[in-house]
């Protein structure tokens, strides 16, 4: 018989991250499951641990850092900004507690 080589598929964190963000809106009326199941998925297809909670982590902070951004160019005055940005990155970080333990989950599997 002869072996079969199976190559190693290394995951991207770019493409978990996107998969993660449209499962979970996709998923959205499942609470818990859809948040987990999002988060399974992403981190199997980021391609390890510290890969899926970065892909899972990464939105949140993007999301803060693009509020603050707005909020500075519309309103002029940086510190209303950077507390918009700040809530804004720590409600996102608040909701994706289910997301890292799929992520961790998915992340083992890959």
């Amino acid at each position: 018989m002869e072996a079969v080589y199976q190559p190693r598929r290394d995951g991207s964190v770019l493409l978990g991250c996107i998969v993660m963000l449209l499962l979970n809106l996709l998923l959205f009326w499942l609470p818990v499951v859809g948040t987990l199941t999002a988060g399974v998925v992403g981190g199997w297809i980021a391609g390890g641990v510290g890969k899926a909670l970065t892909a899972a982590a990464l939105p949140a902070l993007l999301l803060g850092i693009s509020i603050f951004a707005l909020t500075t160019l519309f309103t002029g005055m940086p510190m209303i900004a950077m507390v918009a940005g700040m809530g804004v990155a720590m409600l996102a970080m608040m909701q994706i507690g289910t997301l890292l333990i799929g992520a961790m989950i998915g992340g083992l599997f890959a």
